[in-house]
């Protein structure tokens, strides 16, 4: 497994926190994404067959700004 780190910005409430993690975990590949609101980002435990492209396109898709 792999863990990847992203900044995200834009995510102020529990219903922002849900939207990403949602959005990252229904992705083929994708253990687990835990958000901190605190500290603006996301950690994903992933396999290969997940690409950090499609997990900045799946956050962005939420609409919010991922600085990867």
């Amino acid at each position: 497994m792999n863990e990847t780190v992203l900044k995200v910005e834009g995510m102020t409430c529990n219903h922002c926190k849900a939207a990403v993690e949602g959005a990252l975990t229904e992705l083929e590949g994708v253990e687990s994404a835990i958000v901190s609101l605190q500290d603006h980002r996301v950690d994903v435990i992933h396999n290969d067959h997940v690409s950090v492209k499609k997990m900045i396109e799946a956050i962005e898709e939420q609409g919010y700004d991922v600085n990867a």
